[in-house]
């Protein structure tokens, strides 16, 4: 978070400014719903969002972006079954 300039400088202002409730209250829930606030990382997303995007447009295959960031794990994909697909649709 320092790198990105919040909360201060240094680690040791950062402490200083931010509490531990504002860092698991508010800090945490945000990175794990947005992700790294990094900005070089954040490009590279839209960049390979932007790749996928248009190669999908030009073939047939599906590619996640997650095919073109070299820098970030792949995520396990898991099918699902024809039962879980009706639960999911249905709500249950």
């Amino acid at each position: 978070m320092v790198l990105n300039g919040i909360g201060g400088r240094t680690v040791a202002e950062a402490k200083q400014r931010i509490s531990h409730r504002e860092f698991t209250g508010i800090w945490i829930p945000f990175l794990n719903k947005r992700g790294s606030i990094h900005f070089g990382r954040r490009i590279e997303v839209a960049a390979a969002q932007t790749t996928a995007a248009a190669y999908f447009g030009r073939t047939k295959e599906r590619l996640s972006a997650h095919d073109f960031m070299p820098h970030e794990e792949k995520p396990e994909r898991k099918v699902a079954s024809g039962d879980e697909i009706k639960k999911m649709l249905m709500g249950r």
